[in-house]
């Protein structure tokens, strides 16, 4: 913890900013009326997180904490602040940057936070990690690793193959999984020269990709397990798998109830409809460019799909271009009515009265 610095001012109802950071805070006290009373920084610790607490509890009655980056880097934080019973808002780092007049440091970014909540721009609730959901994260996190390193070593298998004629003569027509299985078996002879030495190199990559496959395979067992215990209506929604009912409940958190509405879902994903027409082409509109991207594609992948295979996405494609819609238009009204969706299936089941 650095020396606090304080304006000497009075002090009233305190709004707490706070810029977080891997492994340090730096928090900003301020007064509404008043403005900034002291700045600190602190370790991400528990300790740290106490420290700050406390430190802020010191200077005066707080009315809530605004804090950037509350599913990063100040998770860790946030959840130590409302476990206590503070209340927190997250404050996205857009609400609070204006540094072409303001410059940048840390105690700048953490006053902005502390701004963006007093001037109502942050009124965000913050998504919790602390149940299934955050379960899910994990899992997701470690399969995504595992298929990303499986793919560079498929990647790197087919490259090298393609410099041993006999071996890709002997591999045709063969996927990824039996090439891998057929040069994870061979037995190359130690020399110098390049042929040799190809071939080791191959049956490691070999041997590489098929662990990383079972691993991968294992992850997603556990994912398929935890998503249809989490979400069970949305994994069986038409069109979306369990990987994908993970990335959206990622996205969301573990209280979806800070959505208030479908249209704070749809603006969370980027999919609501912004007016982009102009002279001849005045009605149309065009997608909110912002929101989490990982919950946009897992929604552009359900349109994709059901596109495809859905008798009732299909009709309604028809129609729609019978109407002079161009494909992307369709695309973004699929995934408008797909948000709308997957709020409803999110929301908790309503228990039927007894007669």
């Amino acid at each position: 913890m650095t020396a606090p610095r304080t304006s000497g001012r009075p002090v009233g109802h305190l709004v707490i900013g706070v810029d977080t950071h891997k492994a340090q805070h730096v928090a900003a006290a301020v007064e509404p009326s008043r403005g900034l009373i002291a700045t600190a920084s602190f370790d991400n610790t528990r300790a740290g997180h106490a420290a700050l607490a406390a430190w802020a509890a010191a200077l005066g009655p707080v009315a809530v904490f605004g804090i950037e980056g509350t599913a990063s880097y100040g998770k860790t934080l946030t959840a130590a602040l409302t476990g206590t019973g503070a209340t927190v808002i997250e404050v996205n780092t857009y609400a609070s940057s204006n540094r072409r007049s303001r410059g940048k440091s840390d105690a700048l970014d953490a006053e902005a936070a502390a701004w963006a909540v007093i001037d109502g721009r942050a009124t965000g609730v913050p998504k919790a990690c602390n149940g299934p959901v955050e379960a899910l994260r994990a899992l997701m996190v470690a399969r995504g690793g595992a298929v990303k390193a499986r793919t560079e070593s498929g990647n790197a298998l087919k490259a090298l193959l393609a410099d041993d004629l006999d071996l890709a003569e002997s591999c045709a027509g063969m996927n990824t999984r039996a090439t891998a299985l057929r040069l994870a078996r061979l037995r190359p002879r130690h020399g110098a020269d390049p042929t040799a030495n190809r071939r080791i190199a191959l049956r490691s990559i070999a041997r590489r990709w098929l662990a990383l496959d079972a691993e991968a395979a294992d992850l997603e067992a556990d994912l398929k397990a935890r998503a249809e215990a989490t979400a069970p209506a949305l994994v069986a929604a038409f069109g979306i798998s369990y990987v994908t009912a993970a990335t959206i409940l990622c996205a969301v958190g573990d209280n979806p109830e800070r959505l208030g509405s479908e249209a704070a879902l749809a603006k969370l994903a980027g999919v609501c409809p912004i007016p982009a027409g102009s002279g001849q082409t005045d009605g149309r509109h065009r997608l909110y460019r912002g929101g989490n991207r990982q919950l946009n594609r897992a929604i552009y992948t359900i349109a994709i799909c059901r596109m495809h295979h859905d008798k009732r996405t299909r009709q309604f494609v028809a129609k729609r271009i019978q109407q002079g819609k161009s494909k992307k238009e369709i695309i973004r009204m699929l995934k408008r009515y797909i948000a709308r969706e997957i709020y409803r299936l999110l929301q908790p089941a309503t228990p039927t009265a007894m007669t």
